[in-house]
Protein backbone atom coordinates (compact mmCIF):
# COMPACT_ATOMS: atom_id res chain seq x y z
CA UNK A 1 0.00 0.00 0.00
CA UNK A 2 1.12 3.91 -0.89
CA UNK A 3 2.01 6.10 1.96
CA UNK A 4 2.08 8.84 -0.06
CA UNK A 5 1.76 10.46 -3.16
CA UNK A 6 4.87 10.39 -5.74
CA UNK A 7 5.47 12.62 -8.10
CA UNK A 8 5.42 10.77 -11.54
CA UNK A 9 7.55 12.48 -13.60
CA UNK A 10 10.19 12.56 -11.14
CA UNK A 11 13.32 11.07 -10.96
CA UNK A 12 15.93 10.78 -8.38
CA UNK A 13 19.57 9.89 -9.83
CA UNK A 14 21.98 8.68 -7.12
CA UNK A 15 25.89 8.61 -7.86
CA UNK A 16 28.57 6.02 -6.55
CA UNK A 17 32.17 5.62 -6.96
CA UNK A 18 33.97 8.09 -9.03
CA UNK A 19 34.22 10.84 -11.07
CA UNK A 20 33.97 9.28 -14.64
CA UNK A 21 30.42 7.99 -13.03
CA UNK A 22 29.55 11.00 -12.27
CA UNK A 23 29.90 12.52 -15.13
CA UNK A 24 28.05 9.73 -16.73
CA UNK A 25 25.02 10.62 -14.62
CA UNK A 26 25.58 14.28 -15.67
CA UNK A 27 24.97 13.05 -19.09
CA UNK A 28 21.77 11.06 -18.38
CA UNK A 29 20.34 13.69 -16.21
CA UNK A 30 20.39 15.98 -19.15
CA UNK A 31 18.84 13.60 -21.36
CA UNK A 32 15.97 13.08 -19.30
CA UNK A 33 15.58 16.96 -18.30
CA UNK A 34 15.19 17.21 -22.03
CA UNK A 35 12.89 14.54 -22.14
CA UNK A 36 10.58 16.43 -19.75
CA UNK A 37 11.75 14.88 -16.56
CA UNK A 38 11.35 16.86 -13.43
CA UNK A 39 15.13 15.32 -12.23
CA UNK A 40 17.52 16.12 -9.06
CA UNK A 41 20.62 13.61 -8.02
CA UNK A 42 20.74 12.08 -4.98
CA UNK A 43 17.30 13.70 -3.29
CA UNK A 44 17.29 13.12 0.47
CA UNK A 45 13.63 12.50 -0.34
CA UNK A 46 12.00 9.96 -0.86
CA UNK A 47 8.69 11.56 -3.35
CA UNK A 48 10.02 10.18 -6.82
CA UNK A 49 7.90 7.67 -8.70
CA UNK A 50 11.73 6.59 -10.34
CA UNK A 51 15.22 6.10 -8.77
CA UNK A 52 18.21 5.66 -11.12
CA UNK A 53 21.21 3.86 -9.03
CA UNK A 54 24.69 4.77 -10.90
CA UNK A 55 26.90 1.87 -9.39
CA UNK A 56 30.59 1.41 -8.88
CA UNK A 57 31.74 -2.07 -9.13
CA UNK A 58 35.50 -1.36 -8.68
CA UNK A 59 36.85 -2.61 -5.10
CA UNK A 60 35.38 -4.66 -2.48
CA UNK A 61 34.09 -1.47 -0.44
CA UNK A 62 32.51 0.51 -3.16
CA UNK A 63 30.70 -2.96 -4.01
CA UNK A 64 28.92 -2.92 -0.92
CA UNK A 65 28.25 0.59 -0.80
CA UNK A 66 26.39 -0.18 -4.23
CA UNK A 67 24.85 -2.98 -2.80
CA UNK A 68 23.46 -1.51 0.25
CA UNK A 69 22.04 1.33 -1.91
CA UNK A 70 20.29 -1.00 -3.61
CA UNK A 71 18.88 -2.77 -1.17
CA UNK A 72 17.85 0.69 0.46
CA UNK A 73 15.67 1.41 -2.15
CA UNK A 74 14.35 -1.98 -3.15
CA UNK A 75 12.75 -1.63 0.24
CA UNK A 76 11.65 1.64 -0.66
CA UNK A 77 9.82 0.58 -3.70
CA UNK A 78 7.86 -2.51 -1.43
CA UNK A 79 7.41 -0.08 1.20
CA UNK A 80 5.66 2.16 -1.86
CA UNK A 81 7.61 5.25 -1.47
CA UNK A 82 8.97 4.63 -4.80
CA UNK A 83 7.31 2.91 -8.13
CA UNK A 84 10.37 2.31 -10.31
CA UNK A 85 14.34 1.04 -9.11
CA UNK A 86 16.48 0.94 -12.45
CA UNK A 87 19.86 0.12 -11.56
CA UNK A 88 23.31 1.08 -13.81
CA UNK A 89 26.70 1.44 -14.08
CA UNK A 90 30.28 -0.85 -13.52
CA UNK A 91 28.10 -3.22 -10.59
CA UNK A 92 25.31 -3.75 -13.35
CA UNK A 93 27.90 -3.97 -16.11
CA UNK A 94 29.71 -6.49 -14.22
CA UNK A 95 27.18 -8.74 -11.85
CA UNK A 96 24.10 -8.34 -13.64
CA UNK A 97 23.11 -12.01 -13.63
CA UNK A 98 23.38 -12.04 -9.88
CA UNK A 99 22.02 -9.01 -9.21
CA UNK A 100 18.90 -9.59 -10.85
CA UNK A 101 18.19 -13.56 -9.13
CA UNK A 102 19.41 -11.77 -5.63
CA UNK A 103 17.53 -8.37 -5.64
CA UNK A 104 14.51 -9.04 -8.30
CA UNK A 105 12.72 -6.50 -6.76
CA UNK A 106 14.39 -3.74 -9.40
CA UNK A 107 12.89 -2.73 -12.35
CA UNK A 108 15.59 -3.46 -14.71
CA UNK A 109 19.43 -3.41 -15.29
CA UNK A 110 21.66 -1.51 -17.68
CA UNK A 111 25.73 -1.47 -18.24
CA UNK A 112 28.39 1.21 -18.40
CA UNK A 113 27.42 1.59 -22.22
CA UNK A 114 23.14 1.53 -22.19
CA UNK A 115 22.04 5.11 -21.50
CA UNK A 116 19.66 4.83 -24.93
CA UNK A 117 18.06 1.83 -23.71
CA UNK A 118 17.57 3.25 -20.00
CA UNK A 119 16.14 6.01 -21.61
CA UNK A 120 13.62 3.99 -24.12
CA UNK A 121 12.73 2.01 -20.60
CA UNK A 122 11.99 5.20 -19.45
CA UNK A 123 9.60 6.32 -22.66
CA UNK A 124 12.19 8.95 -23.33
CA UNK A 125 13.81 9.46 -26.55
CA UNK A 126 17.58 9.86 -26.92
CA UNK A 127 18.35 13.40 -27.98
CA UNK A 128 21.50 13.18 -30.40
CA UNK A 129 21.23 16.60 -30.61
CA UNK A 130 22.82 16.45 -26.78
CA UNK A 131 25.45 14.48 -27.08
CA UNK A 132 27.91 16.10 -24.68
CA UNK A 133 25.46 18.55 -22.77
CA UNK A 134 25.01 17.43 -18.73
CA UNK A 135 23.15 18.63 -16.22
CA UNK A 136 25.96 19.61 -13.75
CA UNK A 137 25.92 18.00 -10.04
CA UNK A 138 29.03 20.40 -9.46
CA UNK A 139 29.41 23.91 -8.22
CA UNK A 140 29.08 25.98 -11.19
CA UNK A 141 32.72 26.99 -11.81
CA UNK A 142 34.06 23.78 -12.17
CA UNK A 143 33.34 20.46 -13.89
CA UNK A 144 34.43 17.02 -14.64
CA UNK A 145 35.79 16.28 -18.41
CA UNK A 146 35.98 13.11 -19.81
CA UNK A 147 37.72 12.58 -22.68
CA UNK A 148 37.74 8.73 -23.19
CA UNK A 149 36.07 5.67 -22.01
CA UNK A 150 37.28 2.30 -20.99
CA UNK A 151 41.00 0.75 -20.85
CA UNK A 152 43.47 -0.89 -22.91
CA UNK A 153 45.62 -1.30 -20.44
CA UNK A 154 46.28 -5.13 -18.90
CA UNK A 155 47.15 -4.24 -14.87
CA UNK A 156 46.79 -7.51 -13.31
CA UNK A 157 44.65 -6.57 -10.34
CA UNK A 158 41.90 -3.91 -12.01
CA UNK A 159 38.56 -4.81 -13.23
CA UNK A 160 38.14 -1.98 -15.18
CA UNK A 161 38.48 -3.39 -18.50
CA UNK A 162 35.72 -5.54 -17.76
CA UNK A 163 33.14 -2.65 -16.76
CA UNK A 164 34.16 -0.19 -19.26
CA UNK A 165 35.50 -2.03 -22.28
CA UNK A 166 38.12 -0.80 -24.98
CA UNK A 167 39.39 2.64 -24.58
CA UNK A 168 37.72 5.31 -26.85
CA UNK A 169 38.57 8.78 -27.20
CA UNK A 170 36.90 11.33 -28.07
CA UNK A 171 37.52 13.31 -30.81
CA UNK A 172 39.21 16.47 -30.13
CA UNK A 173 36.44 18.49 -32.30
CA UNK A 174 33.70 17.22 -29.81
CA UNK A 175 35.37 18.16 -26.97
CA UNK A 176 36.46 21.51 -28.11
CA UNK A 177 32.92 22.29 -28.87
CA UNK A 178 31.73 20.80 -24.59
CA UNK A 179 34.17 23.20 -23.43
CA UNK A 180 32.92 26.56 -25.22
CA UNK A 181 29.26 24.76 -23.95
CA UNK A 182 30.54 25.16 -20.47
CA UNK A 183 32.75 27.93 -20.55
CA UNK A 184 29.67 29.49 -21.76
CA UNK A 185 27.65 28.43 -18.52
CA UNK A 186 30.28 29.66 -16.36
CA UNK A 187 32.58 26.84 -15.93
CA UNK A 188 36.16 28.37 -14.88
CA UNK A 189 37.95 24.93 -14.26
CA UNK A 190 37.98 21.56 -16.32
CA UNK A 191 39.36 18.59 -14.91
CA UNK A 192 40.19 16.32 -17.32
CA UNK A 193 39.39 12.14 -16.99
CA UNK A 194 39.73 9.30 -17.97
CA UNK A 195 40.78 5.46 -17.30
CA UNK A 196 44.32 6.57 -19.22
CA UNK A 197 44.45 10.03 -20.22
CA UNK A 198 48.11 9.52 -21.62
CA UNK A 199 46.46 7.19 -24.12
CA UNK A 200 44.36 9.63 -25.61
CA UNK A 201 44.13 9.81 -29.38
CA UNK A 202 46.02 6.16 -30.32
CA UNK A 203 42.77 4.84 -31.48
CA UNK A 204 41.70 8.38 -33.51
CA UNK A 205 44.87 9.55 -34.88
CA UNK A 206 47.52 6.53 -34.41
CA UNK A 207 49.48 8.73 -32.06
CA UNK A 208 49.17 10.15 -27.93
CA UNK A 209 47.38 13.00 -28.91
CA UNK A 210 46.78 14.24 -25.34
CA UNK A 211 49.24 17.46 -26.36
CA UNK A 212 47.64 18.50 -29.28
CA UNK A 213 44.31 18.58 -26.92
CA UNK A 214 45.20 20.23 -24.33
CA UNK A 215 47.07 23.21 -25.95
CA UNK A 216 43.58 23.52 -28.14
CA UNK A 217 41.50 23.28 -24.92
CA UNK A 218 44.03 26.26 -23.47
CA UNK A 219 42.33 28.47 -26.16
CA UNK A 220 38.77 28.11 -25.19
CA UNK A 221 37.92 31.29 -24.24
CA UNK A 222 36.47 31.21 -20.25
CA UNK A 223 38.36 28.31 -19.13
CA UNK A 224 40.47 29.38 -16.83
CA UNK A 225 42.00 26.15 -15.20
CA UNK A 226 42.71 22.56 -16.55
CA UNK A 227 43.71 19.74 -14.71
CA UNK A 228 45.06 16.27 -15.40
CA UNK A 229 43.40 13.33 -13.75
CA UNK A 230 44.94 9.66 -14.03
CA UNK A 231 48.19 9.42 -15.92
CA UNK A 232 49.75 6.06 -16.91
CA UNK A 233 53.28 6.22 -16.73
CA UNK A 234 54.79 3.72 -18.89
CA UNK A 235 54.44 5.44 -22.30
CA UNK A 236 53.99 9.18 -20.76
CA UNK A 237 54.20 11.59 -23.49
CA UNK A 238 56.70 14.23 -22.73
CA UNK A 239 54.89 16.73 -25.06
CA UNK A 240 52.24 17.15 -22.38
CA UNK A 241 55.06 18.85 -20.17
CA UNK A 242 55.57 21.34 -22.80
CA UNK A 243 52.06 22.53 -23.25
CA UNK A 244 51.75 22.83 -19.50
CA UNK A 245 55.08 24.53 -18.58
CA UNK A 246 53.58 27.10 -22.13
CA UNK A 247 49.74 27.31 -21.28
CA UNK A 248 49.65 29.44 -18.03
CA UNK A 249 45.94 27.82 -17.73
CA UNK A 250 47.25 24.51 -17.43
CA UNK A 251 47.62 23.72 -13.73
CA UNK A 252 50.97 22.78 -12.61
CA UNK A 253 48.90 19.31 -11.31
CA UNK A 254 49.51 15.60 -12.72
CA UNK A 255 47.37 12.71 -10.50
CA UNK A 256 49.59 9.89 -11.70
CA UNK A 257 48.52 6.80 -10.08
CA UNK A 258 52.09 4.51 -9.80
CA UNK A 259 50.51 1.98 -7.65
CA UNK A 260 53.54 0.70 -6.40
CA UNK A 261 57.23 1.47 -5.28
CA UNK A 262 58.53 -2.33 -5.55
CA UNK A 263 59.78 -3.70 -8.95
CA UNK A 264 59.20 -6.81 -8.34
CA UNK A 265 55.22 -5.83 -7.35
CA UNK A 266 54.76 -3.76 -10.87
CA UNK A 267 55.76 -6.40 -12.53
CA UNK A 268 53.42 -9.15 -11.49
CA UNK A 269 50.82 -5.89 -11.95
CA UNK A 270 51.58 -5.47 -15.10
CA UNK A 271 52.06 -2.05 -14.69
CA UNK A 272 55.37 -1.96 -17.66
CA UNK A 273 57.78 -0.16 -15.93
CA UNK A 274 59.48 -0.56 -12.99
CA UNK A 275 60.51 1.29 -9.76
CA UNK A 276 63.81 3.36 -11.15
CA UNK A 277 62.01 4.02 -14.16
CA UNK A 278 59.62 5.76 -12.17
CA UNK A 279 61.67 7.23 -10.15
CA UNK A 280 63.06 8.49 -13.43
CA UNK A 281 59.98 10.11 -15.01
CA UNK A 282 59.16 11.60 -11.54
CA UNK A 283 62.56 13.68 -11.99
CA UNK A 284 62.17 14.09 -15.36
CA UNK A 285 58.32 15.84 -14.99
CA UNK A 286 59.68 17.74 -12.18
CA UNK A 287 62.84 18.88 -13.98
CA UNK A 288 60.53 19.59 -16.95
CA UNK A 289 58.19 21.53 -15.12
CA UNK A 290 59.30 22.84 -11.66
CA UNK A 291 57.18 23.79 -8.64
CA UNK A 292 54.18 20.66 -10.40
CA UNK A 293 52.24 19.07 -7.89
CA UNK A 294 52.28 15.35 -7.97
CA UNK A 295 49.65 13.46 -6.87
CA UNK A 296 49.42 9.64 -6.89
CA UNK A 297 47.78 6.22 -5.73
CA UNK A 298 49.16 3.55 -4.42
CA UNK A 299 47.92 -0.38 -3.24
CA UNK A 300 48.74 -2.10 0.03
CA UNK A 301 48.76 -6.29 0.22
CA UNK A 302 48.99 -7.13 -3.04
CA UNK A 303 49.43 -10.94 -3.48
CA UNK A 304 53.03 -11.93 -2.55
CA UNK A 305 53.82 -8.35 -1.07
CA UNK A 306 56.55 -8.55 1.43
CA UNK A 307 57.89 -7.03 4.32
CA UNK A 308 60.68 -6.11 2.19
CA UNK A 309 58.50 -5.38 -0.93
CA UNK A 310 56.23 -2.90 1.16
CA UNK A 311 60.01 -1.67 3.22
CA UNK A 312 61.15 -0.77 -0.86
CA UNK A 313 57.67 1.12 -1.10
CA UNK A 314 57.83 3.17 1.85
CA UNK A 315 61.56 4.31 1.54
CA UNK A 316 60.22 5.62 -2.46
CA UNK A 317 57.59 7.16 -0.82
CA UNK A 318 59.92 8.64 1.40
CA UNK A 319 62.15 10.02 -0.86
CA UNK A 320 59.53 11.48 -3.83
CA UNK A 321 57.90 13.34 -1.44
CA UNK A 322 54.66 13.15 -3.69
CA UNK A 323 52.79 16.36 -2.75
CA UNK A 324 49.24 14.30 -2.04
CA UNK A 325 49.09 10.56 -2.01
CA UNK A 326 46.26 8.33 -1.29
CA UNK A 327 46.48 4.48 -0.84
CA UNK A 328 43.96 1.62 -1.30
CA UNK A 329 44.34 -2.09 0.24
CA UNK A 330 44.38 -4.62 -2.12
CA UNK A 331 40.89 -6.04 -3.17
CA UNK A 332 40.79 -9.74 -4.69
CA UNK A 333 38.73 -8.67 -8.07
CA UNK A 334 37.03 -11.53 -9.92
CA UNK A 335 38.18 -12.58 -13.48
CA UNK A 336 41.76 -10.25 -13.25
CA UNK A 337 44.81 -11.97 -13.46
CA UNK A 338 45.53 -11.18 -9.88
CA UNK A 339 43.14 -13.21 -8.82
CA UNK A 340 44.61 -16.50 -10.11
CA UNK A 341 47.43 -15.56 -7.16
CA UNK A 342 46.77 -16.44 -3.86
CA UNK A 343 45.45 -13.12 -1.47
CA UNK A 344 48.06 -14.12 1.06
CA UNK A 345 48.14 -10.63 2.73
CA UNK A 346 46.08 -10.72 5.82
CA UNK A 347 43.47 -7.66 6.04
CA UNK A 348 45.13 -6.85 9.02
CA UNK A 349 48.43 -6.22 7.69
CA UNK A 350 47.20 -4.52 4.62
CA UNK A 351 45.72 -2.29 6.51
CA UNK A 352 48.93 -1.60 8.80
CA UNK A 353 50.69 -1.09 5.72
CA UNK A 354 48.08 1.47 4.31
CA UNK A 355 48.24 3.40 7.64
CA UNK A 356 51.78 3.80 8.16
CA UNK A 357 52.05 5.00 4.37
CA UNK A 358 49.45 7.59 5.17
CA UNK A 359 51.39 8.50 8.43
CA UNK A 360 54.65 9.08 6.46
CA UNK A 361 52.55 11.37 4.31
CA UNK A 362 51.04 13.47 6.48
CA UNK A 363 54.16 14.16 7.62
CA UNK A 364 55.36 15.20 4.06
CA UNK A 365 52.85 17.30 3.59
CA UNK A 366 53.25 18.99 6.12
CA UNK A 367 56.03 19.99 5.42
CA UNK A 368 55.57 21.32 2.35
CA UNK A 369 52.96 23.40 3.85
CA UNK A 370 55.02 24.72 5.88
CA UNK A 371 56.91 25.93 2.97
CA UNK A 372 53.64 27.59 1.52
CA UNK A 373 53.13 29.85 4.63
CA UNK A 374 54.06 33.50 3.39
CA UNK A 375 53.65 32.71 0.13
CA UNK A 376 50.27 34.49 -2.04
CA UNK A 377 48.25 32.19 -4.08
CA UNK A 378 45.28 32.44 -6.78
CA UNK A 379 43.14 30.99 -5.05
CA UNK A 380 39.31 29.66 -6.63
CA UNK A 381 36.74 29.35 -3.81
CA UNK A 382 34.68 26.67 -4.10
CA UNK A 383 32.05 27.08 -0.51
CA UNK A 384 31.13 28.79 2.36
CA UNK A 385 31.45 26.38 5.52
CA UNK A 386 30.71 27.39 9.00
CA UNK A 387 33.34 30.63 9.54
CA UNK A 388 35.19 29.59 6.67
CA UNK A 389 35.09 30.58 2.56
CA UNK A 390 36.89 27.16 1.21
CA UNK A 391 38.90 27.07 -2.22
CA UNK A 392 41.77 25.77 -3.48
CA UNK A 393 45.24 26.41 -4.94
CA UNK A 394 46.68 25.32 -9.08
CA UNK A 395 47.94 22.42 -6.75
CA UNK A 396 44.53 21.19 -5.44
CA UNK A 397 41.79 19.09 -6.69
CA UNK A 398 38.34 19.11 -5.08
CA UNK A 399 37.54 16.65 -2.57
CA UNK A 400 40.51 14.77 -2.71
CA UNK A 401 43.27 17.24 -2.06
CA UNK A 402 44.73 20.68 0.03
CA UNK A 403 41.99 23.23 0.87
CA UNK A 404 42.50 26.97 1.39
CA UNK A 405 40.69 28.11 4.26
CA UNK A 406 39.75 32.31 4.75
CA UNK A 407 37.81 33.28 8.08
CA UNK A 408 34.88 35.35 6.77
CA UNK A 409 34.98 38.93 8.99
CA UNK A 410 32.91 41.97 8.77
CA UNK A 411 35.38 43.32 6.12
CA UNK A 412 36.00 40.40 3.68
CA UNK A 413 33.01 39.07 1.47
CA UNK A 414 34.68 36.33 -1.34
CA UNK A 415 32.44 35.31 -3.90
CA UNK A 416 32.32 31.49 -4.59
CA UNK A 417 33.51 30.95 -8.11
CA UNK A 418 35.87 33.75 -8.19
CA UNK A 419 39.67 33.89 -7.84
CA UNK A 420 40.75 35.71 -4.88
CA UNK A 421 44.82 36.76 -4.13
CA UNK A 422 45.10 34.86 -0.88
CA UNK A 423 48.36 35.31 1.33
CA UNK A 424 49.05 31.89 3.39
CA UNK A 425 49.46 32.93 6.80
CA UNK A 426 49.74 29.10 8.75
CA UNK A 427 49.24 25.46 7.45
CA UNK A 428 48.21 22.10 9.10
CA UNK A 429 48.74 18.85 7.21
CA UNK A 430 46.60 19.05 4.88
CA UNK A 431 44.76 22.69 4.55
CA UNK A 432 46.28 25.86 4.47
CA UNK A 433 45.34 29.04 6.37
CA UNK A 434 45.15 32.50 4.51
CA UNK A 435 44.06 36.35 4.40
CA UNK A 436 43.06 38.36 1.78
CA UNK A 437 45.88 40.43 0.06
CA UNK A 438 44.49 43.95 0.15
Amino acid sequence: MKTKTLKKNKVNVVTLGCSKNLYDSEVLMAQLKANNFDVEHESMRDDSSVVIINTCGFIDNAKQESIDTIIRFAEAKKEGLVDKVYVTGCLSERYKDDLEKEIPEVDAYFGTRDLPRLLKTLKADYKHELVGERLLTTPSHYAYFKIAEGCDRPCSFCAIPIMRGKHLSTPIEDLILQAKSLAAKGVKELMLIAQDLTYYGLDLYKKRALADLLTQLSEVEGIAWIRLHYAFPSGFPMEVLDVMREKKNICNYLDMPLQHGSTRILQSMKRGTTREKTEALISEIRAKVPGIALRTTLIAGYPGETEADFQEMYEWVKRSKFDRLGIFTYSHEENTSAYLLEDDVPAKVKKERADAIMELQAGISYELNQLKVGKTFSVLFDRVEGDYFIGRTEFDSPEVDNEVLVKKTADNFIRIGDFTDIQITSADHFDLYGEIVS
